[in-house]
């Protein structure tokens, strides 16, 4: 098995599509959109960004030869603080340190394209693989949601 870490091309916003619908039906606890609702989106908006090739967003993708088998989304706000959302790895590649290779390729493209960036990310609490995945690649964990259920992590400017 060769994993193979990319920015998604223009016209894979098809796959992403797909790659996202899934990791929503999998693990529905873990992201703050539902199956349900995303799924009725004609088009969704990173899939805009992916075939506009938006300046400040990308998806970066973890494969598997040529099957997209993991996805993370890095967006460079207002602020110019970079946020990494939608981090996902199929379920039967977890356990193969694919997510963390993932979450270091995600960030060594957003220094390539941003230079140096505070990165922000939010995790659900009940989330303790990808919290331990987090801290071991930096992150550190600023504040909690009062009343919420996430985490808000932060890693130093990359």
């Amino acid at each position: 098995m060769a994993i193979n870490y990319r920015p998604l091309d223009r016209n894979e916003s098809n796959i992403y599509r797909g790659i996202r619908l899934e990791s929503l039906k999998e693990f529905p606890d873990a992201f703050s959109a539902t199956y349900e609702e995303t799924s009725r989106i004609e088009k969704l908006s990173m899939e805009y960004s992916i075939e506009n090739g938006t300046a400040e967003k990308f998806v970066l993708g973890a494969f598997d030869n040529s099957e997209l088998i993991g996805i993370s989304t890095f967006v460079k706000d207002e602020n110019g603080i970079g946020n990494i959302y939608q981090m996902y790895i199929q379920k039967k590649y977890q356990g193969q340190n694919i997510g963390f290779g993932l979450l270091g390729n995600i960030l060594k493209e957003a220094k390539k394209r941003f230079g140096e960036v505070t990165v922000s990310l939010e995790v659900s609490i009940k989330n303790s693989s990808a919290i331990n995945l987090y801290k071991k690649a930096g992150f550190t964990i600023e504040a909690s949601s009062h009343g919420s259920n996430t985490l808000v992590m932060t890693n130093k400017k990359i």
